[in-house]
C-alpha cells in the first residue's frame, strides 16, 4: 500500500512573529505519529515507525483524554502502576509528544486518526467557520447537518489502512460508535462498545483474545470530563486518574501476554478561575469587523468582514494586545501558516481558519456570550492553547503481562 498524498500546501505567508512558540513537531513526535508508528510496529506497508516502538503482534493504544503531561508528573502519587511503567524507563521511545494544533480533542483526535495535521485534515478547531455555508460549524458533538463529515476530512484513515492487513478494533463507549467525528477521523475496524471503565477493559480482553495480529485503540473520556466539570486540581479528576491508573494495570492483566501497550493523550489542562473567563464580545474594540466568532475560549478564531482587509486585522489585533498584552499571543492566519501550526495547509481547509487568532498565555478564556451557552462559562479545566500544559502529551510504552496469547 502506497502512503497518503499529501496535497499542496497554501503559499509562504509573512515572517513569524518572534514571541510564538514553536510549532507542534509534526512528523516526528506528534499525537500524529502514535497510530502511524503503532500500524509500522506490526508490519503494516506503507507506514514509517517515526516513534521507534518495538516491533508486535499486538498493539492497544490507550487514548486518555486530557490527559496532560505536567499532569501526570505532578499526580504521579495517584497513579502507582504507570509511575512504576514511567520509572522502569522507555528506551528510545519518547516520553512525551505535542498535540495537534489547536490543542483540542477534535483537532487532536483527527491527527492521531489520520497521521495528518490539521491543516490537512481540516478539523482545525473546537468550532470552525464552513466556509460554503457561511456559518460556524461544530467539529466535536454537534456537526451541521450540512457538513458531510468524510467529505470535510476526505483521506483515509490510518484504522482504514491498516484494517486490509491486520485485525483493527476500537474499543469505547456507544455513543461514539457512528458519531460524526468517528465517521470523519476514525473510522475503519470493527467496533466494540462498552459503558463502565470495567467493561471496556473486559471487552478489549476477549476481543484481542480472538485475533491474530491487531491493532486495538482504547478510548478513555472520563478524566477530561472531570477537568471540565471539577477542574484538574480536583479531588474528582485524582479520583478518575485514578481509574485510570486502574484501568491500564487491568489492561496489562487481561490482554495477551506480550501485548504492546501503548498510553497518550489527545491534549493536556489547565484550570481558569471563574474571575478570568471574560465575555470579549462585550468590548466593542475586540470584535469591530468580525463576522464570525468560533474557536474555543483559549483558542478564539476571529473571521473579518471581507472589507476589512489587513487594515482591519491589524486594528484587530492591536485592540487585543493593549487589553490583554502579554496575556495572549495574536496572530494572523497566514502567520499562523508560516510558523507550521497547522502543518501544510490544503487550499480548501485555509478559509476554514479565523483571519486573526488568540490565543490564551496564562489561565485566561475568552467568550462570546452572544453564541456561548450560559454554561459553557462554567467550565473549570480548558485547552486548545498553546502552553505546554496544554499541548505536551505523555507516551508510555511498556509490553502487557497478561494471558498467555493465543497461536497465531
Amino acid at each position: 500500500m502506497t502512503s497518503v498524498r499529501v496535497p499542496e500546501a497554501m503559499s509562504s505567508a509573512p515572517a513569524l512573529p518572534q514571541n510564538l512558540p514553536a510549532a507542534p513537531a509534526f512528523g516526528d513526535r506528534s499525537i500524529a505519529e502514535v497510530l502511524t508508528s503503532a500500524a509500522a510496529s506490526l508490519g503494516v506497508p506503507g507506514f514509517e515507525n517515526r516513534l521507534n516502538l518495538p516491533a508486535a503482534k499486538r498493539v492497544c493504544v490507550v487514548l486518555a483524554d486530557g490527559l496532560g503531561r505536567n499532569l501526570l508528573k505532578q499526580k504521579s502519587a495517584h497513579t502507582p502502576f504507570l509511575r512504576a511503567v514511567m520509572q522502569s524507563g522507555q528506551g528510545r521511545v519518547p516520553v512525551s509528544l505535542d498535540s495537534a494544533f489547536p490543542s483540542t480533542t477534535a483537532a487532536s483526535l483527527a491527527s492521531f486518526g489520520t497521521g495528518l495535521p490539521a491543516g490537512q485534515h481540516g478539523m482545525v478547531g473546537y468550532d470552525v467557520l464552513d466556509p460554503g455555508q457561511d456559518r460556524v460549524v461544530n467539529m466535536l458533538g454537534g456537526w451541521d447537518a450540512g457538513v458531510d463529515p468524510q467529505q470535510w476530512q476526505p483521506f483515509p484513515t490510518v484504522f482504514e489502512r491498516a484494517a486490509e492487513h491486520v485485525d483493527v478494533c476500537t474499543v469505547s463507549l456507544p455513543q461514539f460508535s457512528d458519531s460524526a467525528m468517528t465517521r470523519a477521523a476514525l473510522r475503519g475496524g470493527r467496533y466494540v462498545t462498552a459503558t463502565t471503565s470495567h467493561a471496556r477493559t473486559a471487552a478489549a480482553a476477549e476481543a484481542m483474545a480472538g485475533a491474530g495480529r491487531s491493532l486495538m485503540y482504547f478510548y478513555v473520556n472520563e478524566l477530561d470530563k472531570a477537568g471540565h466539570r471539577h477542574g484538574c486540581q480536583s479531588p474528582q479528576w485524582e479520583h478518575q486518574l485514578e481509574e485510570l491508573d486502574a484501568t491500564v494495570k487491568r489492561l496489562s492483566a487481561t490482554l495477551p501476554a506480550g501485548t504492546t501497550i501503548l498510553l497518550t493523550a489527545d491534549h493536556g489542562m489547565l484550570d481558569v478561575p471563574e474571575s478570568q473567563r471574560i465575555d470579549y464580545s462585550a468590548d466593542p474594540d475586540l470584535v469591530a469587523g468580525v463576522r464570525h466568532t468560533a474557536g474555543e475560549p483559549r483558542m478564539v478564531h476571529l473571521y473579518l468582514d471581507e472589507s476589512e482587509g489587513d487594515a482591519g486585522r491589524a486594528r484587530l489585533i492591536a485592540a487585543w494586545r493593549a487589553r490583554f498584552g502579554d496575556r495572549i499571543w495574536a496572530f494572523t492566519r497566514e502567520e499562523a501558516t508560516a510558523a507550521g501550526f497547522f502543518g501544510a495547509v490544503r487550499t480548501e481547509v485555509g478559509p476554514r481558519i479565523g483571519d486573526v487568532m488568540i490565543a490564551a498565555r496564562d489561565a485566561v478564556a475568552f467568550y462570546d456570550t452572544r453564541r456561548a451557552r450560559p454554561t459553557a462559562l462554567e467550565v473549570v479545566g480548558q485547552h486548545g492553547s498553546l502552553t505546554k500544559a496544554e499541548r505536551e502529551v505523555p507516551l508510555l510504552c511498556f509490553q502487557a503481562d497478561g494471558k498467555r496469547a493465543p497461536r497465531a
